[in-house]
């Protein structure tokens, strides 16, 4: 049987998860009454119920929420101990490797320039290194309906901490209207400059939209693609070019991306040889962890442990660490597959 404590054991990589939605909800409450800020309620548990999205019909509506926890996310304070926090929190499930996501444009409205909002949760990861057993670094994001100056902008602030902590470059918010293709500049700057590229596709639009990302900004990974099997021919595609693929199945539920869990393409990507990895996106607005989105596919989508095991093993494969610091913690990872007895060959 595949018990919580058994996915708690086995050694995983998160590759997309976001910052500003997988705060603590006792966090938000402390960091509001610090700044004299309001919170939609007053006690913990009442604002995790209500910060998780179960109301939204588009993508757009899931964004929203994304609102509340930005209030509160626009001091150095609060940068450093949201990063730190949420590191801790990956430890304890048994994450080895995390890359951490976020916008730094959207944590400037306190006074914080835009190098101080990359310093600061780079502070925090670096404290949770530290003290407990997890490497985590960070993807800088630019957003798909602000200009795409504003995403070269980013794209340069990314490139300037490529040595300290930033090993990637990434495309968020609602796709419908906004190509990604608009903004292929700024990933050409960081392509340019050796930083890897990742993109959102395929959630809030159709398969086009991962051509668009995969063609056009040239990304090594594509953060959900969910509605990348509508084009058989750019499924095999991505298959063959050994691109990651970053799944989340309950934030996918949420925004309508895939009707079901026991239909979510997850186990037809896998099946066909996808480098697929299974992640969170938003903690708090998704209310999950990394050990319940594996035990989702164990339930939903009839994973083994070996197959869940081989699952894990793709998050560090299609890390953005450089290939040393990857190939050392793949070794490692490998004699943690072998001691549970899950076979990954």
């Amino acid at each position: 049987m595949i018990t919580s404590d058994l996915l708690r054991r086995l050694p995983k990589a998160e590759l997309h998860c976001h910052l500003d939605g997988s705060v603590r909800p006792a966090t938000l409450l402390e960091l509001a009454r610090d700044q004299r800020a309001r919170m939609p309620r007053d006690d913990a548990e009442a604002l995790a119920e209500y910060m998780r999205v179960d109301d939204a019909r588009t993508l757009e509506d899931y964004l929203a929420r994304f609102d509340v926890t930005l209030s509160v996310m626009q001091t150095a304070e609060a940068m450093e101990r949201t990063a730190y926090e949420l590191a801790e929190d990956c430890a304890r499930e048994g994450i080895r490797y995390v890359e951490v996501r976020y916008a730094p444009v959207l944590n400037v409205r306190g006074g914080l320039t835009l190098p101080q909002a990359v310093e600061f949760p780079l502070r925090g990861l670096a404290r949770a290194e530290r003290e407990h057993d997890i490497t985590a670094r960070v993807i800088i994001c630019a957003l798909r309906h602000l200009p795409p100056s504003t995403s070269m902008e980013l794209a340069r602030l990314a490139v300037d901490f490529k040595d300290s902590g930033v090993v990637g470059f990434d495309l968020a918010g609602g796709e419908a209207g906004h190509p990604a293709s608009e903004h292929q500049a700024a990933f050409a700057h960081a392509l340019e400059h050796g930083l890897a590229c990742t993109c959102h596709a395929g959630e809030g639009a159709g398969a086009d939209s991962v051509a668009d990302a995969l063609h056009s900004c040239r990304v090594h990974r594509i953060g959900h693609g969910t509605r990348l099997g509508e084009d058989p021919a750019l499924l095999a595609e991505v298959r063959d070019r050994g691109v990651g693929i970053e799944c989340c199945l309950t934030s996918n539920i949420q925004t309508h991306a895939a009707a079901s869990f026991d239909t979510h393409p997850l186990r037809r990507y896998f099946d066909a040889g996808v480098q697929v990895s299974l992640n969170t996106d938003n903690r708090l607005m998704s209310g999950t962890d990394l050990v319940t989105e594996y035990g989702l596919a164990a339930k939903h989508l009839d994973f083994t442990l070996d197959e869940l095991a081989r699952v894990a093993r793709n998050g560090f494969v299609g890390s953005f660490l450089p290939e040393r610091e990857r190939d050392a913690l793949l070794e490692r990872v490998d004699a943690e597959f072998e001691a549970l007895g899950a076979v990954v060959a």
